[in-house]
């Protein structure tokens, strides 16, 4: 038996060092990562993961911290990511060694693990896709994905996410301004986190009113379900209460007001994907962006392959500079040959069918 076996063997037998070793190959795209991430698919599938975003100084890190312990208090096993900013210097996690987790410190049954987002838009590398399938391979029930909240760019989180939570400081009209910008249609339910200072009310009223006006949007959460309706009900003229109604949970991360409040909307969420069938149409288009990135990237490190090939890019920069080319002809030139083996095995196979 290889150690990568070996590795996998121990990660489902419910060993968090192996569990531990298997992230850190993810992470650093060690050689073999993508047989141990292969080997692990088969055995995801049950754990609800939850996409934790939103401004900083939000209070994401805390309430976080308090859903665990209550997870833990229910008995049930938690898996946490957090994305923090990448260094420019070495690609890593420049917030990896902060304390965080702190009511959780010593629970073997709490694994926690800081990522870089190494400039992956939203702060989600692809690497934190592979880590929650080991997550949820090891036999996690949650997983919760923190990011960075770098903006409207956080929609990346949904690639990830069953539920998508948007956390918005209160008293700060800018954040919720900045909603506007992207970051309200991929709510699942937002969070006033802090709701204990002044504003609070404030914040709760203008998020109500921005959701409000999407009533007639079909953009309910990041399902494109057809309702909206804070409060109860749906504006459905046939009755049919398929839209799920992004609710607006007030908390108290750092005392634990509003925690449970807001795991049992959460528990709601989950309900609602299983009984309308949504649950399987995300999981279907999640697998299919992770193709077409995986698609991407691996096209991506051919074309590198035949450029360095070909004595660089450097050359071709010249001659497009001189006139002496274009570089949509450069790009025709490079990808010819990739293209021109695609079709010659697509031909291959067409003759024995």
């Amino acid at each position: 038996m290889s150690d990568d076996e070996t590795l996998i063997e121990e990660l489902l037998a419910g060993k968090h060092r192996a569990l531990a070793r298997v992230i850190t190959k993810i992470e650093d795209r060690s050689p073999g990562y993508r047989d141990l991430v292969s080997s692990l698919h088969a055995h995801t599938g049950n754990a609800e993961v939850i996409g934790i975003t939103g401004s900083p100084g939000a209070g994401k890190s805390t309430l976080v911290d308090k859903m665990a312990a209550t997870y833990r208090e229910r008995g049930e096993t938690v898996g946490v990511i957090a994305i923090d900013p990448s260094s420019p210097f070495t690609g890593g996690a420049v917030l990896g060694d902060r304390i965080r987790m702190a009511s959780n410190v010593g629970d073997m049954d709490v694994f926690f693990r800081s990522m870089s987002a190494r400039g992956s838009l939203g702060g989600l590398s692809t690497a934190t896709t592979d880590a929650v399938k080991a997550l949820d391979a090891f036999g996690k029930d949650k997983i919760i994905v923190e990011t960075v909240g770098a903006g409207q760019n956080e929609i990346e989180v949904v690639k990830t996410a069953d539920t998508v939570a948007v956390l918005v400081p209160p008293g700060s009209g800018d954040d919720v301004q900045m909603l506007k910008a992207g970051i309200l249609e991929i709510a699942d339910v937002f969070v006033v986190n802090k709701a204990d200072l002044d504003g609070a009310d404030r914040t709760v009223m203008e998020l109500r009113e921005m959701v409000e006006m999407r009533d007639n949007s079909p953009m309910a959460g990041h399902h494109g379900a057809d309702t909206i309706d804070i409060g109860g009900g749906t504006d459905d003229p046939d009755g049919d209460a398929d839209g799920w109604e992004p609710p607006i949970v007030e908390t108290v991360a750092k005392s634990g007001d509003g925690v449970e409040e807001f795991l049992g909307v959460l528990a709601d969420h989950v309900e609602w994907l299983k009984e309308t069938g949504e649950r399987q149409t995300q999981v279907e288009k999640r697998y299919a962006a992770e193709i077409r990135t995986l698609l991407r990237e691996d096209t991506a490190t051919l074309l590198e392959a035949e450029i360095e090939a070909r004595g660089g890019l450097d050359q071709y920069v010249q001659q497009v500079l001189q006139r002496e080319t274009d570089p949509y002809t450069v790009a025709d030139d490079i990808v010819e040959p990739l293209a021109d083996c695609v079709r010659k095995r697509r031909e291959h196979e067409d003759d024995y069918t």
